[in-house]
Parts: C-alpha cells; structure tokens; sequence
C-alpha cells in the first residue's frame, strides 16, 4: 500500500482525470483493433495498449496503479464474447466514473441503484428484463442459479 500511495502522489492529475485518459485510450485502441483484419486487430489493440501504458507511466502523466487497474476492466470487458452486447457495459463506465469522481462511494452506489432501478422497470417485448427475479416467480425461481436438463418429451406411438 506504502508503494502505490508513493506512486499516486507523484501522479500530476486526479484520479478521475488519469482514469478518463486510460479509459479514452483504452477504448480508442479497440475500436480501432475492430476496423483491422480478424488477424491483428487484437494483437494491435493489446500490444498498443500496452505500449501507450508503458509511456503514459515513464513520462509521468499517469500512475502505475491506475494503468493496472484501467488494464484489468479492459480485459475482462472481453469476457463478454459479442461486440454489440458488451458495448452498452463499457459506454456506461463513464457515467459511474463521473458519479464516482464528482460524490465518490455514494455516487457510485447512486448510479448502480439508478441502473437497477432501470432494468427492473424495463420491458422489451412485454415481459419484465429480469423475470424471473423482479417480480419473483417461484416456480422458474430454480433455473436462476442452476438450470436442469429438460426431461425429453415422450413419443406418442
């Protein structure tokens, strides 16, 4: 801990703003690697990430525990295996990176509320987003956590 507050106290901007940079970077690098050929366009946004980061950190502008950190959401930003679906999950970092510069903790919990609130009254087709969850339905309440096998329908001969 001793070694990153020496870090984040030689950082020339606040934490919000280094984090803004990455972040900006971050998502510049991918959207380029996705207008390369399937081949390199990986290879170039993490190798270029790698490399902006090194620079960022030599030349002082950002620390090094902020590159480790914006490196880690970046990468498990591809846990999500389709472009489109992981999309509206990293667009809205930067709303909850506003909230979090601007009230810290509590702007944080104010905006994950404010998206559960949303999901919870959205309903796409008629049906609620989060069924079976918000509102509970005790019998489809099992297949949340663990969903089991349907039983084959039997053949009438």
């Amino acid at each position: 801990m001793l070694s990153i507050a020496t870090l984040r106290e030689k950082a020339p901007f606040p934490t919000v703003i280094e984090v803004f940079m990455m972040e900006f970077m971050i998502e510049g690098l991918r959207e380029a690697g996705i207008r390369l050929p399937k081949q390199i366009g990986p290879l170039v946004s993490v190798v270029g990430a790698l490399v902006l980061g090194e620079a960022a950190v030599r030349a002082g502008i950002i620390s090094a525990p902020i590159v480790i950190v914006v490196s880690a959401a970046g990468i498990s930003s591809f846990i999500i295996p389709r472009y489109r679906f992981g999309f509206p999950l990293r667009m809205i970092r930067f709303p909850l990176l506003i909230l979090s510069g601007v009230f810290g903790l509590y702007g944080l919990a104010i905006g994950m509320i404010a998206i559960l609130i949303h999901l919870i009254n959205l309903a796409p087709f008629g049906t609620p987003y989060l069924t079976p969850v918000a509102p509970i339905i005790a019998q489809r309440l099992k297949d949340v956590l663990l969903r089991w096998p349907r039983s084959p329908a039997r053949k009438k001969t």
